[in-house]
């Protein structure tokens, strides 16, 4: 059992809470929830030890593992893949090597009776009762099944760790906290960089082979699947929740309007209280009531009401043109890159308003039939945009593309049309910019903060044909949610790439599955592929257990 104990953590004066506490048990899965800013982030990384808060302690006990991956690593580059997920026993091996020391040394020396021999045997002795009781594993085979299970191949595993993006430098890291088998396990946005096949199969471990775990994500499906417990952080304080994150909306809600109805009655309490103190002010004979309700109004603690976005903002695509029956087409196409086939003789024609998903592990060419799509990469065979298509493009770098020197509301400002231009602080505001980031410099934003902002200026533009390539990743629950309206609603034609399950459910009508150097198409929409898709990569899991 781990406890939070009475935490605060205040920066320049400013409460971002206060005397928080509550207890992770050993089976807790629990959803870290709360608007941005509000502190997620901050309250797990004070758990795992990374930062230290202003008041307050956690309690654990003393021989607890607490493993943390936070959404940033900084890594080393000296060693493979397989070397460096192996790390993860080093504090086993360490303790091998440490008692194959103590050992050498009680063989070779020959003062039985000096005080500094007996020091050693006794070493050894609490040493090695600690080694040979642990469990016996073979660390290669562990290794090896983890890091297939998180979606890299077996000729991976010799490749030098530099040679890999952040992403699946994350799915190491992650490799290693779960080989560590900890008694809690702090994840901080994990499925981020990693496809559907490995977010099914992490799913999994952290269901049946985890003990505690917390975690912080914008992935609806995910936190629904692994959580029986919700934490929301607001305001300064938790509320907690023994439900997971669909459940726990509903409580929140009926939690919500039960602090409004007692909020209403306190007002009505104190407009009463107020009157009478307004009525006989300066009456000889009620100086003693006054006196006594205002002193009763001084000290009154006023019921806080939860925030909540109330806007019923709703965004539309422009109209565009009309495009022409087939916007997108492709016929014996083939891609490779020196000796490494992408995908060969793949064929595929998309109709005029379809929506369509591109699905398949990380690496196996849905990135790369998109850029085929949009003409920036050269292919063998024929692939393009059919008469009429206005394409609005959302490329994994497209954070990168925006004017740097424009500010976030001239960047929309630019590309709104019409009545959408009166709404464009509300837009901005419901992804995640408000008050004076507005006024901000795109220069100065972060990554994420960049890729929200490419968003919404996709979301103003007149396009008939839409290419999105993960465009979840750093949008919230509610950002997702007006996305996935807008595109329900969009009348063009939309191919989707994401592993994002909950964004992606009603979204297609047809599954291009990229798999094994071939593009194989679905028809049928994306639930029931994913429905099915499940069932065969937890098959695929067992035969690997």
């Amino acid at each position: 059992m781990i406890s939070v104990d009475n935490i605060a953590v205040e920066f320049s004066g400013q409460v971002l809470f206060s005397d928080v506490a509550f207890v992770i048990n050993e089976n807790d899965k629990i959803a870290l929830m709360g608007k941005n800013g509000a502190g997620k982030s901050t309250m797990m990384k004070i758990i795992a030890g990374e930062q230290k808060p202003t008041r307050g302690r956690i309690n654990a006990p003393k021989d607890a593992v607490i493993a943390y991956l936070p959404q940033h690593l900084l890594t080393e580059d000296d060693c493979t893949v397989f070397e460096e997920t192996m790390k993860a026993f080093r504090g086993y091996f360490s303790m091998k090597t440490e008692l194959e020391a103590l050992n050498q040394q009680l063989s070779t020396r020959t003062d039985y009776d000096s005080e500094d021999y007996m020091k050693i045997i006794e070493k050894a002795s609490d040493l090695g009762e600690k080694f040979y009781s642990m469990e016996e594993v073979n660390y290669d085979k562990e290794v090896e099944k983890a890091l297939l299970g998180l979606g890299f191949k077996r000729t991976d595993f010799t490749r030098q760790t530099s040679e890999f993006s952040g992403g699946w430098r994350m799915r190491i890291e992650l490799a290693k906290i779960l080989l560590q088998k900890p008694d809690l396990i702090l994840l901080d946005e994990p499925t981020n960089h990693i496809d559907i096949e490995s977010v099914i199969w992490l799913e999994d471990f952290l269901i049946n082979k985890a003990k505690a775990v917390v975690v912080i994500s914008h992935d609806r499906a995910f936190v629904d699947n692994i959580t029986n417990r919700t934490i929301e952080v607001t305001m300064g304080k938790i509320y907690d929740y023994k439900a997971n994150y669909s459940h726990y909306l509903q409580l929140r809600e009926d939690r919500r309007q039960h602090q409004l109805k007692a909020f209403k009655e306190q007002q009505k309490f104190i407009a009463e209280q107020e009157r009478f103190v307004e009525r006989f002010k300066g009456t000889y004979s009620k100086t003693n009531q006054v006196s006594s309700v205002e002193r009763m109004l001084e000290k009154l603690e006023i019921i806080e009401v939860d925030e909540v976005d109330n806007s019923s903002l709703k965004l539309r695509f422009p109209p565009s043109r009309r495009s022409g029956d087939y916007p997108v087409i492709a016929k014996g196409l083939t891609k490779s890159y020196g000796d490494h086939v992408v995908f060969k003789d793949a064929n595929m024609s998309i109709e005029r308003g379809q929506k369509v998903s591109f699905v398949g592990r990380n690496g196996e060419g849905k990135s790369t039939m998109i850029k085929a799509i949009m003409g920036e990469i050269e292919f063998e065979g024929e692939c393009g945009l059919g008469h009429n298509a206005e394409v609005g493009y959302f490329a994994q770098n497209q954070a990168s593309l925006l004017d740097p020197d424009l500010t976030v509301f001239q960047t929309v400002d630019e590309v709104a049309k019409g009545d959408i231009r009166t709404q464009i602080k509300n837009i901005l505001g419901r992804f995640m910019f408000s008050g004076e980031d507005i006024d901000k410099k795109v220069s100065v934003l972060s990554g994420g903060e960049k890729t929200r902002l490419a968003m919404v200026k996709l979301l103003l533009e007149p396009v008939n044909v839409l290419i999105l390539d993960e465009p979840t990743n750093h949008l919230d629950i509610k950002s997702k949610d007006i996305l996935k309206e807008a595109l329900k609603e969009f009348d063009g034609t939309l191919i989707l790439v994401s592993h994002d399950r909950d964004f992606l459910t009603g979204l297609s009508e047809k599954v291009f599955e990229f798999k094994e150097k071939r593009v194989i198409e679905h028809f049928e929409t994306i639930d029931d592929f994913l429905a099915r898709n499940r069932i065969e990569n937890l098959k695929q899991i067992d035969l690997m257990a």
